[in-house]
């Protein structure tokens, strides 16, 4: 069976005239007759338009047994490899640049890691040598005290805070908030107690950034496959977008959790609160994994790839 006897097939089932069939392609109703009467074939573009007006697919329209590619005549079959070749190149040259970066970001965080784990093991042993008086931080030197004050000062617009590091001025009005953060945490807990937020601090960061590292990681494995693989659609893929949308829940719970805590601990306003925008991410992977999902059963069933020729029925 050839592509005219197919198209009239599946024009009668749409119970559609060569007249509307052409007014719908952009074309005369005699080039329809021609497609339909083996005379001449539509171009490449054509040959998709006619696959959306009939909700089919190509080998539909060209083929009998609607899997082997060699079958085609030469001019249709050297559009669809070109057509393949275009979608290709976008799709690996995409996927490629994602997982480049994913690449770079998993590499900052394992950087980072250790870092953090550094200032965990050191931030009591400094703090250590700190006193807290009267809204001031003084810092014990070998020959000198540091000292960070918090001081009220007259301006037009009333009393403001500034935060001074040995009399030099490092935030003023601009930072308001901030400083009263500073200014609340000290005036109600002692050093030992803020030694222990800012451990609770840092080990909530460890697990952040672990959590990171692991849904870049996943990023990048999937990435990697879609760009080397003959398609995305495989169970291993579904197993990465899901993997990091689970990740993304414990990081984006987590440090939440932790600020809200540490609000109730602390007696101020961290301004804590979960982003809309960061729920909407996390929604969002889900739903491609079950598009992905979606597509690798389609795939099975027709035995398709997205990448190179269709495979031959065994």
């Amino acid at each position: 069976m050839k592509f005219g006897e197919n198209l009239y097939n599946l024009r009668k089932a749409a119970k559609m005239s060569q007249e509307k069939l052409a007014e719908k392609m952009k074309v005369t109703r005699q080039s329809v007759s021609k497609w339909e009467n083996g005379e001449s074939y539509p171009e490449m573009e054509r040959i998709m338009k006619l696959c959306n007006i009939f909700h089919c697919k190509i080998n539909d329209l060209v083929h009998e047994n609607m899997v082997d590619i060699d079958s085609l005549d030469e001019d249709i079959k050297m559009s669809v490899v070109k057509f393949k070749e275009e979608k290709q190149k976008k799709i690996k040259g995409i996927s490629k640049t994602i997982y480049i970066l994913a690449r770079i970001g998993k590499i900052v965080t394992t950087i980072a890691i250790p870092i953090i784990v550094f200032l965990l093991i050191v931030t009591p042993i400094f703090i250590s040598n700190i006193e807290l008086k009267d809204n001031t931080i003084i810092f014990k030197g070998a020959r000198i005290d540091d000292k960070i004050t918090i001081t009220e000062e007259k301006s037009n617009d009333g009393v403001t805070l500034q935060l001074k590091a040995n009399g030099i001025l490092i935030a003023d009005e601009r930072n308001q908030d901030t400083i009263l953060q500073m200014k609340s945490v000290l005036e109600n807990n002692s050093k030992y107690v803020i030694i222990g937020y800012i451990e609770v601090g840092f080990l909530f960061l460890i697990i952040n950034l672990f959590l990171y590292r692991m849904t870049l990681s996943r990023s990048e494995k999937l990435f990697i496959n879609i760009n080397q693989g003959d398609t995305p659609f495989t169970l291993e893929n579904v197993k990465y977008i899901k993997d990091m949308a689970k990740f993304m829940i414990f990081a984006l719970i987590l440090p939440n959790l932790g600020g809200v805590i540490f609000e109730k601990l602390l007696s101020t306003d961290l301004d804590v609160g979960f982003e809309l925008f960061d729920v909407v991410q996390i929604l969002f992977l889900f739903g491609i994994s079950y598009i992905f999902e979606y597509g690798y059963e389609l795939q099975q069933d027709t035995k398709a790839k997205m990448y190179g020729e269709v495979s031959n029925n065994e």
